[in-house]
């Protein structure tokens, strides 16, 4: 009886190495950027989290790929993404500006580090919800800022300053707020366009304007890539609350059109 059972493929196993190995080396980009921040090297920092989400945008596609994706592939994720967009963006904003904080005092120095603990929180929560709705959110929209997102504006912004050589003990306050302000804005409810919707397959078809816009958005960042990285990211940043409030006012004219 037991020749007729079906023969069962043995599963090779080594092949979900592949995109966990990814994930891998996205956390180490995150941990190495908390390294470098400790020793005072902030653009290496800054670019190390851009590596790291360069890097977390590829194990995914790697896994759906190669038909590898799982369970633990998914919950490895989050923990990376926490070290790299959580951990790593707070403690080099610390390190950079934060910590100078103290110079006013020590109850500015308390708002310093608890500033910096509020963004890495609110990048744990924003996983933790993400994770809690991923089947029953519209994926063309993100519920509140990516945070990759999130941290490649915080990250932009230290770069685009090293290289101008402003140092970060001048920025305390303005970090301040940036940490609140980006940390905040990835439990919120604002709407973000999460561009899956966008064609990436090899026999779908662009528009030609996509083309256009990837060009005039490559040649300026060939150029100077920190201000716009920045500048491309905080525009995505600003256009949450700005489609989110925009739509909500249009359905309100709306109803109110609708009414007898």
């Amino acid at each position: 009886m037991s020749e007729h059972l079906p023969v069962r493929t043995p599963r090779h196993r080594g092949i979900y190495l592949l995109p966990n190995l990814f994930t891998t080396a996205a956390m180490f980009a995150g941990y190495y950027a908390i390294v470098a921040s400790i020793g005072g090297r902030f653009t290496e920092a800054a670019i190390a989290v851009f590596v790291a989400a360069v890097l977390d945008g590829m194990d995914g596609r790697v896994a759906r790929l190669t038909g590898t994706q799982s369970e633990f592939g998914v919950q490895y994720d989050s923990l990376s993404d926490l070290v790299s967009f959580g951990l790593a963006p707070s403690l080099v904003m610390y390190n950079w500006s934060l910590s100078s904080l103290r110079d006013f005092g020590p109850v500015w120095g308390k708002i310093g580090w608890a500033a910096a603990f509020l963004y890495a929180a609110c990048a744990a929560l924003r996983l933790a919800r993400f994770n809690t709705q991923v089947g029953v959110i519209d994926k063309r929209y993100f519920q509140g800022l990516a945070s990759p997102a999130a941290a490649a504006v915080c990250m932009s912004f230290v770069w685009t300053m090293e290289k101008f050589q402003v140092p970060g003990t001048r920025l305390c306050f303005l970090t301040l707020a940036m940490a609140v302000v980006v940390g905040l804005l990835m439990v919120s409810r604002f709407r973000y366009y999460s561009f899956k919707s966008l064609p990436m397959g090899e026999r779908d078809r662009v528009p030609f304007l996509w083309v256009l816009v990837a060009v005039l958005v490559l040649v300026p960042f060939l150029i100077d890539p920190p201000r716009v990285l920045f500048v491309v990211f905080t525009l995505y940043l600003l256009s949450g609350p700005v489609v989110t409030l925009w739509g909500r006012a249009a359905h309100r004219r709306r109803t109110r059109r609708a009414r007898p």
